[in-house]
């Protein structure tokens, strides 16, 4: 048997430090069906079906599977447009089309919107994207895709803040996570938070207290670095619990700056 590769192993640790309820997902965009790896479900011709990109995600971070989404194999407008599978440009019917139904209701800002600020592949430059669990993954992903709750998501932005020093910054849309959570990271190599969109919590499942952290794979070994620094200080997700305690214990940093400040101490 191969040895597990580094995505593999970090995958592994992520589900075991964050206590994530489900797979972190693997994910690579592909330029012909010749790089979809052996075993991956291609939902049109091995099922004879059709999946909106949230419901293969879905697949892939609870049931474990491998699943290749090319053109034919989608059922959500959004994918096909921010991954560059279909011509959408302004001047194009489709392109109209969507604008009348982005739920903004000056349509020259639904136009703005559209041509400026909805992620987006070049027409062309891929042909599909493949996604599997990030712990059994037989491929190097481009981005990596952990759904948490808002307490782990603070564990993991404390691993990013040690790292950088910078703090995080998204910008958020109700609606399109399968594009936004994907596609700015693989273009900018920038962290993201996306909210799951209504479409992923009706048809795939997504819980109301999951929240999408994106990691560029190229930034992958910078977030682990960081959470194994914050679990070794104490600031892992399992440290914490509820506690409403008058006085409660104080670490010694605080203890050096309210001496400092000439104010009570623990003792």
């Amino acid at each position: 048997m191969a040895e597990a590769s580094y995505f593999n192993v970090s995958g592994e640790e992520l589900e075991k430090v964050l206590q994530l309820r489900t797979s972190p997902i693997a994910l690579k965009f592909v330029k012909s069906e010749s790089e979809i790896p052996p075993g991956a479900v291609r939902p049109k011709r091995d099922r004879g079906m059709h999946l909106a990109t949230c419901q293969a995600f879905s697949m892939a971070r609870r049931e474990k599977a491998s699943v290749a989404l090319l053109k034919e194999d989608h059922w959500c407008w959004a994918p096909l447009v921010g991954y560059g599978l279909v011509k959408c440009n302004e001047g194009d019917e489709s392109f109209q089309k969507i604008c009348e139904y982005l739920m903004v209701e000056d349509p020259e800002r639904a136009k703005e919107h559209l041509a400026h600020r909805f992620p987006r592949l070049a027409h062309g430059d891929y042909a599909g994207l493949v996604m599997a669990p990030l712990r059994s993954a037989s491929f190097d992903p481009d981005v990596v895709l952990i759904y948490s709750n808002p307490a782990q998501l603070r564990t993991i932005l404390l691993a990013v803040k040690y790292k950088t020093g910078t703090l995080l910054t998204s910008h958020f849309d109700p609606i399109d996570s399968c594009v936004f959570a994907v596609v700015p990271p693989f273009l900018d190599g920038e962290y993201r938070i996306t909210l799951p969109d209504v479409g992923e919590y009706q048809r795939a499942a997504a819980g109301e207290d999951e929240i999408i952290f994106s990691v560029p794979a190229r930034r992958m070994e910078e977030l682990m670095s960081g959470l194994r620094y914050v679990r070794e200080i104490g600031f892992s997700y399992s440290t914490f619990g509820p506690m409403l305690q008058p006085d409660f214990p104080q670490p010694e940093f605080y203890k050096d700056l309210f001496r400092t400040w000439g104010l009570d101490e623990a003792k």
